[in-house]
């Protein structure tokens, strides 16, 4: 009984200090409350933030923020793509990269990227992207035609090494009918106009993963972040004043925000989004027996989820806006109007 009320008040906690029930005003607000929104599906990354600004907010809203220079997407953590305050990924970057780097260094080998590569492509690709930064197809033809093939990942692989050391971003939401589902790659020196400057860096990623994340644990932090669980038990030392531990190893931000009036009690949820994916643990959410039909599968795929009252009740796809494909339930909805209109939702989002 009491792991169970424990689980009911930990969904309602995190419902809200996820800003899913507590939105913020605008879509830079809402990337901030998060600080890294899991993005490698672009689509999925700004519906995830729209669910959690206030009003009904379009797609074309979110790449305004982008277009703005107010959100970048980068490899922020975990060798991830991640939507993240412009303002925020000097800092982020600082704790993250050399452990990020660290990681792919095995991978990077096998495909012959080093230093002098490297230096190469940068040398090369600088003056190309000062004029409004090129696309990752673009990209490309540049690197064969300096000799260096970006087949078998090894584009992006470089594309990544020269996100984590801070030379690029992807910034601007390319323009075209439809969903976009691409960006330009920019200098980040030329793109990003603020930079915040927090004292410890470290402490500072703890306090801010706990305001959009908690009630969560050193554990989760670790998953989060992608540090090891040593540096993550010193990331919460470092932080201890500055958050409130609600349960024995588990906290939340020290000013929690106000539940907003007349939100749903059901949201549909995009592939990866954060009030899954960023814990250790995700029974909390996630019922044991469903664990597996959500993800991550062995292609590494989270599926989008249909979330009732903080509990994931089922699944659906993004391509299933326009209802031509109901969403695989698990278990029946309290309200099953509710589940259309979350869904219906999204459908307005795209429109």
């Amino acid at each position: 009984m009491m792991r169970g009320m424990k689980t009911s008040r930990w969904r309602e906690e995190r419902l809200r200090f996820q800003g899913l029930t507590a939105p913020e005003p605008d879509v830079a607000g809402a990337a901030a409350r998060l600080l890294a929104t899991q993005s490698q599906d672009f689509t999925a990354g700004r519906w995830a933030l729209a669910l959690r600004t206030k009003g009904d907010v379009r797609l074309r809203d979110v790449d305004a923020a982008f277009d703005r220079g107010d959100l970048v997407r980068a490899w922020a953590m975990r060798g991830t793509l991640h939507t993240i305050p412009a303002r925020d990924l000097g800092w982020v970057l600082e704790v993250t990269a050399a452990r990020q780097l660290q990681q792919a260094a095995s991978r990077q080998r096998q495909l012959g990227i080093d230093d002098d590569m490297i230096d190469t492509v940068v040398r090369e690709l600088t003056p190309r992207l000062r004029d409004g930064g090129l696309t990752r197809g673009e990209i490309f033809p540049v690197l064969e035609g300096i000799g260096i093939d970006p087949s078998g990942q090894r584009g992006i692989h470089l594309l990544f090494a020269l996100t984590v050391s801070g030379v690029l971003v992807q910034g601007p939401v390319v323009p075209r009918e439809g969903i976009t589902r691409e960006q330009r790659f920019v200098l980040a020196a030329d793109h990003i106009r603020d930079h915040a400057h927090p004292e410890d860096p470290l402490a500072e990623l703890f306090v801010r993963y706990v305001e959009g994340h908690g009630p969560a644990g050193v554990a989760d932090f670790a998953w989060w972040s992608g540090l090891t669980l040593g540096r993550s038990r010193e990331a919460a030392e470092r932080a201890a004043t500055r958050v409130t531990e609600a349960d024995d190893g588990v906290f939340v931000g020290r000013t929690p925000p106000r539940r907003a009036a007349g939100r749903p009690a059901v949201f549909a949820l995009g592939a990866f989004d954060e009030y899954y994916i960023s814990y250790a643990d995700r029974t909390v959410v996630c019922d044991p027996e469903y664990l597996a039909a959500v993800g991550p599968g062995k292609n590494g795929m989270v599926r989008a989820t249909v979330v009732e009252h903080g509990r994931v009740i089922g699944c659906w796809t993004h391509a299933a806006a326009a209802h031509t494909t109901p969403p695989e339930l698990f278990t029946a909805p309290e309200d099953p109007a509710a589940v259309a209109s979350a869904l219906a939702r999204f459908a307005a989002f795209l429109a």
